[in-house]
């Protein structure tokens, strides 16, 4: 089985990182990608996707992006459950293994 995702977009956001009980580090961030087709309107529709990164791809993408900045995500399709209110709620994330600065404002780089 797969369970592969790559993700070209931009930080919706500017990022902020938190060191947990257990030292580790991580970032949450949405994710703005845009639909390759136009709508009715003429107009590209844009999904936003929560993704997390952790301990050194957090730490580095905090360092050097910035909300609008364009980044490329490699990870894996995450799915968790929790209870409100009495009711069953599901959350889907990308959890990145591989963060890559596309910006202009950045160089190039890729972190794993």
């Amino acid at each position: 089985m797969i369970n592969q995702v790559i993700l070209v977009g931009t930080l919706s956001k500017e990022p902020e990182i938190i060191t947990l009980e257990s030292g580790k580090t991580v970032l949450n961030i949405l994710l703005a990608v845009q639909r390759p087709y136009k709508n009715a309107d003429g107009e590209n529709e844009t999904d936003f996707i929560d993704c997390e990164l952790w301990n050194s791809v957090a730490n580095t993408t905090c360092d050097y992006c910035h909300k609008g900045d364009l980044i490329g995500v490699k990870g894996r399709i995450k799915t968790d459950y929790y209870d409100k209110e009495e009711e069953t709620r599901k959350v889907t994330s990308v959890v990145a293994e591989k963060v890559t600065f596309l910006s202009s404002s950045n160089e190039a780089a890729e972190i794993e």
